[in-house]
Parts: structure tokens; sequence; C-alpha cells
């Protein structure tokens, strides 16, 4: 999910996982033709910005639905690994509280993949030593060097980092067209700049430290991007390999956190015809309506999703199987 690195201000760790692309604000925004709370927008930190706490609810619940599809196989199960997985969803300061105390334990600064694949021939013993470690929950503020942590990561078949998007994705204008060659890729097979496909999220500023948090461990990493409706996946090794040869070329965006600053960082999008399907929809969730209140007694509403269902494909459990 999104974690952004500034070991100069570590204490910002809050307004870091809190970025959102502000392109996505706009469409949100577009779409509504009243906003009694517009006011909130010159300031989100006034009221801690709903919006950003619905985009992270929404993060955390296709998180979850991935880690159900992944046990529902009956032959591998999958647990919150990063911090991300483990904070609070549904209270804006808990979630501030939550990443103050991971700052104060050195640990804002390290790049964890969101969750670690297993075995269920494994489950009893992983899930005593996460026991044993005060539970998931307390993953995060664990250093890696312990003995009970070394065994987690060791046991792991998959390392996974997480990303989503709120889009159907069989219904983006152009899901279904082929590549071709184009010539700002030097002839290379894509699809034209202006196209609108799934595509994997990967950040600049993540690619190094998974690259070290890879090299480190020894441990396959996949990029898992679910949309409402499929999920694609994509091997980080194979990932790199697309971006360096030119392939995939990088994209400008910009980012706002809750305190209204911006920051334009790069990103890569990785059309989905270089992934494999990992995983579709069988059940919608429901949409929920909620609310957070200010200091002040202010009602900001905003919709979060509730249940829906996955499962893995073939291909998905196929990888998995060959791991």
């Amino acid at each position: 999910m999104n974690i952004f690195y500034d070991s100069m201000n570590a204490s910002a760790l809050f307004e870091r996982m809190f970025c959102v692309s502000s392109d996505e604000i706009k469409l949100l925004i577009k779409w509504c033709s009243y906003l009694p709370w517009d006011d909130f927008l010159i300031n989100p930190r006034r009221l801690r910005g709903s919006d950003f706490l619905m985009r992270w609810s929404q993060g955390v619940w296709s998180e979850h639905r991935l880690i159900e599809a992944v046990g529902d196989t009956g032959k591998y199960f999958a647990i919150p690994y990063g911090p991300s997985g483990t904070a609070p969803d549904d209270d804006v300061r808990a979630v501030e509280l939550y990443f103050e105390r991971l700052d104060k334990a050195g640990l804002g600064n390290l790049k964890r993949p969101d969750l670690l694949v297993y075995r269920n021939a494994d489950k009893r013993e992983i899930l005593e030593s996460v026991k044993r470690m005060g539970g998931i929950k307390e993953l995060p503020f664990q250093q890696e060097d312990s003995l009970e942590m070394r065994k987690l990561i060791r046991t792991a078949i998959l390392a996974v980092e997480c990303e989503n998007s709120l889009w159907k994705a069989e219904l983006m204008p152009d899901f279904r067209a082929e590549l071709k060659p184009q010539k700002r890729l030097g002839g290379k097979l894509g699809l034209k700049k202006t196209a609108v496909t799934p595509t994997i999220i990967i950040k600049e500023e993540d690619r190094g430290p998974l690259h070290n948090w890879q090299n480190e461990h020894k441990k396959v990493l996949h990029i898992w991007h679910a949309f409402y409706d499929l999920a694609f996946g994509i091997d980080f090794c194979m990932a790199e390999k697309l971006i360096t040869s030119g392939q995939i070329e990088p994209t400008k965006q910009v980012f706002q956190a809750p305190g209204g600053a911006t920051t334009t960082k790069i990103i890569y999008k990785i059309i989905y015809h270089h992934t494999y399907p990992m995983a579709k929809a069988v059940e919608e969730p429901k949409l929920i309506a909620a609310s957070i209140t200010d200091k002040n007694g202010h009602i900001l509403p905003y919709v979060h999703f509730e249940g829906g269902k996955a499962i893995l494909t073939d291909e998905a459990i196929e990888i998995l199987d060959n791991l």
C-alpha cells in the first residue's frame, strides 16, 4: 500500500501512509453534484481527512479479501506482515497513533511486504510463533533479526506487496485491447499512452527497498493489484525487467497528503497483459455508510466496503504450487 519514505522526517509517517493520487481525489469529486463538506478540501487535516480514511479503509478491505481467497484454497494461508494490514481502518486518530508508535519503535522507515504466504502444513507452527510475539497486530513492531521473525520469514513460500484500485477492471475501455508496437517504446509492444486499462502500479521509491528486502531474505516477491472485480499479479523480478528494458515507461503522478501537501512521484503502470490473473470476485461487497466526528462535533460521512468474496484463479494456484 501507499508508504512513502522520508528519513529526514520520520514523524510524518502518518501523512506518507495516507498519500493518495490527487487525480483520484479529483475523479471522485467530479461525479458528485453536491458536496456539503467541500470546504474541508481546502484543509483536509482539519478533520483528519475522511476521504483519505475512505481510501485507506478500502485498501485494507481489498488486502483482507485476498488473504481470505488464499485461505479458501485449502492448501495455503496468508498473514498480514506489513504495517498497513494490521493498522486500524475505522478511526483516523487511532491510525495516526498506530504509526506514531511505529516511528517511536524505529521502524517507520522500513519497507516490508504486505503479506506472507505459507503452506497449510506449516499453519500451526506459524500461528503459534505469531502468538508468542503478541499476535498479528504486533508483527510490524518486531525486529526482523529476532529468532521468531526469522522463522516466520524463512518458512514463507511467497512475499506479496499489495496495491488496489477502485475500478471495475472488465469495464475499463481498453481492457481487451491488443498490444501493438509503439513508437515511443522503440517498437516494443504496448498500448497507446492514453489507454484506460488495468495496470499493476509500482512506485519508484518502493523499488529499492523491496529489492533490498528480497535480496536480504532470499524470498520470491510478487506484486498483487486488486480491482473491484479482478486482481492481477506479477513476479517483482519480471516487473523489474519490464521497467529496466524500457517496455514500461515511468509516469509522473501528483500525490496529496491529508495535511494538504502535494508531492510529485514516479510510478510505473504495468499493463495487465504482462501479468497473471490472480483472483476474481464471486460476491460483491456491501457499501456501508460510516462517519467520523471532529473535536468540535462536526460529522463527516464516508463509505467503506464490507464483505464480498474473491477466489484465486487456477493460474495463481499453479504458481503457488510451483514455488
